[in-house]
């Protein structure tokens, strides 16, 4: 015969090490309530299956319909903690399992039959393992693959809930009998839970070093890629422009006069400036490639059909800079972008030669008195780097502030005349 109030203990005392641990760990985090969800949802189980096995020593109220519900309360909060890691709002189908259980043990054929309290009790618990099933679902399935096998546990578990409460309401078995399946039952359902806490453990882990991966690839201050992270896309842009056929482009920004931002506005305002120019540029880069190379240098990096895609793309960016009004709290920051672009094909794209030749380019762009885009083409950014960067080489692309410019000036000539 099975030893219920055993197995019970030794459960209790587990949830209990476990509850504590997660309580510690949110205490570590109090961020993640996830660790609080789950913690209290140990807590509640090991407090509940007490209440249980103390039926002979409580009032029959507290030890069967209290007891119970406080442990699929356990479940509830379980299914809690895995809505809580992926942000997301907590369900009205989280306390199901409780609210099955109060609905049918005040049932007088219910309350009074002990066979028929373990088969409701299984059909609530089936009812929570489907919950946590959903809620682990419910989070990113294609990048965290340790979720399917979690969901698969869950799945398992609420089978076997619910094939042992159909078991035991078909055959309905002698108290003994019943007490000796629901006790396999529980083994079964604990030993299941154990892989899921180690599972859930392992989707933690894995999803932490993903976080400070992401942050060694991300620059602290403006939020985008970072060098490294950076260079790491070039490889995949490379690839989606050899299977579409198009060109790779490399766009190297570097902001004007910013030494003298700083110098006159202060680094708090310099700082907003660098922080302005990357939210805004990045929505123009297609699959937001874009990330800062150092100080006040900036890159993209996109598969582009051609030279006048890549200059639009520049383009954009360098006009609505121009218009961003960055405020220092006292002061509007007067500021502009100057643009250098390198171009080759997706067989012969070099990650060193096109930044070499976008940063020729963006030289150029500055010779030519900043605020504008410098291209170079596939020929010139293949051209081997001269010693002394060329202040005539690429093509300047003409800027509206050009345009008025040289009638401002064609028109003081005539009067001239």
């Amino acid at each position: 015969m099975f030893n219920i109030a055993t197995g019970l203990a030794i459960w209790c005392s587990e949830a209990m090490t476990l509850a504590l641990v997660l309580f510690v760990a949110w205490r570590h985090n109090v961020r993640n309530e996830a660790y609080l969800y789950w913690g209290l949802g140990f807590f509640l189980t090991a407090i509940g299956f007490a209440m249980i096995s103390l039926r002979s020593e409580i009032p029959s109220l507290l030890s069967i319909e209290v007891g119970n519900a406080i442990a699929l309360l356990g479940q509830s909060a379980w299914v809690a903690g895995f809505l809580a890691l992926d942000r997301k709002k907590i369900e009205w189908w989280a306390l199901l399992p409780p609210a099955i259980w109060l609905a049918g043990i005040f049932l007088p054929w219910v309350n009074t039959d002990y066979s028929n309290r373990v088969v409701l009790y299984n059909l609530a618990s089936a009812t929570g393992a489907t919950a946590l099933a959903m809620a682990v679902a419910a989070g990113d399935m294609r990048r965290e693959r340790t979720r399917i096998k979690l969901m698969g546990v869950f799945v398992v578990q609420g089978g076997l809930c619910f094939a042992s409460a159909l078991t035991m309401a078909v055959t309905l078995p002698s108290d003994i009998e019943a007490t000796n399946l629901g006790g396999v039952s529980a083994m079964a359902s604990a030993f299941l839970l154990t892989i899921a806490f180690a599972l859930t453990c392992r989707l933690v882990m894995e999803r932490s070093e993903r976080h400070l991966r992401a942050m060694t690839l991300t620059d602290s201050l403006t939020g985008v890629l970072n060098r490294r992270g950076l260079l790491g896309y070039f490889e995949s842009i490379q690839e989606r422009a050899h299977g579409e056929q198009r060109q790779v482009a490399v766009i190297l920004f570097d902001l004007d006069h910013f030494k003298r931002v700083n110098d006159r506005f202060g680094h708090q305002s310099g700082d907003a400036v660098l922080t302005a120019f990357a939210r805004m540029a990045r929505q123009y880069v297609p699959n937001n490639i874009f990330g800062r190379m150092g100080g006040e240098e900036f890159a993209a990096f996109a598969a582009v059909a051609d030279q006048t895609e890549a200059e639009a793309i520049a383009e954009a960016i360098r006009t609505e800079f121009c218009r961003l009004p960055v405020s220092t709290g006292e002061a509007i920051v007067p500021v502009t972008v100057s643009i250098g672009i390198a171009l080759a094909s997706s067989i012969e794209a070099n990650i060193d030669k096109l930044i070499s030749a976008a940063d020729r380019a963006l030289y150029a762009a500055k010779a030519a008195g900043r605020n504008c885009t410098v291209t170079f083409g596939e020929e010139e950014a293949a051209a081997p780097a001269p010693a002394t960067p060329s202040t005539t080489a690429g093509e300047l692309v003409p800027t509206v502030d050009d345009q008025v410019e040289a009638l401002r000036r064609m028109g003081a000539l005539s009067r001239a005349g």
